[in-house]
């Protein structure tokens, strides 16, 4: 997966998140006596939330190695992109069904419970912010959950957590601008961008759909190797 989708779906998503994200970011005692550690609180939050990001890439990276040296991968690229084009025309939710499991369910009480801990303290002291900021990058969120699709579909450890790191910038801009200047985006500004996450949606499942298929077209369906085979290459 090319890394330019990470970094557009964390930019595009960070509007749509300010909503989920914004209270928790504008809770935070950022302000400090200069504006240098103010700064460094804000980085500081990010830098957790970012973190967090690169270790969940970390983990899908090894499932997606995992899915390459079984063989299925073109199998489970279809599916996904189905599954994404089903998500873009609001015939399924997934962020809502994959909420539902049990697992998934229990993890994110168990973050929130220790982000209110974390946010009654009102303290800016840099493991504090850090911490929040690591916590937050569990809480669902439907963005996060595509761009670990994409983590997957890379086939590598360090390059899905490369893949999540570039989505985690991605977000910066906004996440660190609302820090500073408080929520100013509008609600018929986050309206518009919510218009904007089927599109993509459909982007991604028709590219998806293409990688499985293998068409040997360059970056758009590349030949992935199939694990499985016997097949030996001859050097003529």
């Amino acid at each position: 997966m090319e890394l330019w989708t990470a970094f557009l779906i964390g930019f595009i998503g960070s509007f749509h998140c300010v909503g989920m994200c914004g209270p928790i970011a504008l809770s935070l005692p950022y302000q400090d006596v200069t504006r240098v550690k103010t700064a460094s609180n804000v980085l500081l939050y990010n830098f957790g939330r970012i973190t967090t990001y690169a270790l969940i890439g970390l983990i899908f990276g090894l499932i997606g190695k995992s899915i390459a040296l079984a063989g299925v991968q073109q199998g489970l690229s279809i599916t996904v992109g189905v599954l994404l084009l089903l998500a873009a025309f609001s015939i399924i939710n997934l962020e809502k069904q994959l909420v539902k499991l049990p697992l998934l369910d229990i993890l994110f009480q168990k973050v929130k419970h220790r982000l209110a801990i974390l946010l009654n303290q009102k303290s800016n002291k840099r493991s504090t912010l850090f911490a929040v900021g690591f916590f937050n990058g569990f809480l669902p969120c439907g963005l996060v959950y595509m761009a670990i699709v994409g983590a997957i579909s890379t086939g590598d450890i360090f390059s899905g957590s490369f893949y999540m790191t570039i989505f985690g910038i991605g977000t910066f801009p906004t996440m660190v601008s609302m820090a500073f200047v408080g929520n100013l985006i509008s609600l018929n500004f986050r309206r518009n961008i919510q218009k904007v996450i089927p599109f993509m949606l459909f982007a991604f499942a028709v590219l998806f759909i293409l990688r499985g298929l293998n068409l040997d077209i360059p970056y758009l369906s590349p030949m992935l190797i199939d694990s499985s085979s016997n097949e030996i290459p001859v050097c003529n």
